[in-house]
């Protein structure tokens, strides 16, 4: 049975867009997020299940296997969404970016209903 609500399904293994950025010679997957924020434990649990797909397919070897010529980039994640994500998910990406800096993995937030690029605890 198809899920009527397109944008509810699961998209924990989906990456969104995978590019390079020809400024900075990075390797940058894309990861959108159509939904409102609402701060809450199911929607920080999925929001964390799809980083953690995204890391995996830059370091497990999956990005090597389909864009080899990818590989050796320094790796950054887009997370795209219409609005600022509310206080506890800006402390939830917070910490997501610190655990990614340890695996040298950059992470941005871009707010696209504004068209202004924001970056989250940019290092």
């Amino acid at each position: 049975m198809e899920n009527p609500n397109p944008e509810a399904r699961d998209r924990t293994g989906v990456i969104d867009v995978i590019a390079s950025d020809p400024k900075t010679g990075e390797v940058v997957l894309v990861m959108n997020e159509p939904n409102e924020w609402d701060g809450s434990d199911e929607q920080l649990l999925a929001l964390q299940e799809r980083f953690n797909a995204y890391v995996s397919f830059l370091l497990d070897g999956e990005l090597g296997e389909t864009h080899p010529e990818l590989v050796c980039k320094p790796a950054r994640i887009d997370l795209r969404c219409a609005q600022m994500p509310e206080a506890r998910t800006l402390e939830f990406l917070g910490l997501i970016h610190d655990q990614l800096a340890f695996q040298e993995i950059k992470l941005e937030v871009v707010i696209t209903n504004d068209e202004i690029r924001t970056t989250n605890h940019q290092t």
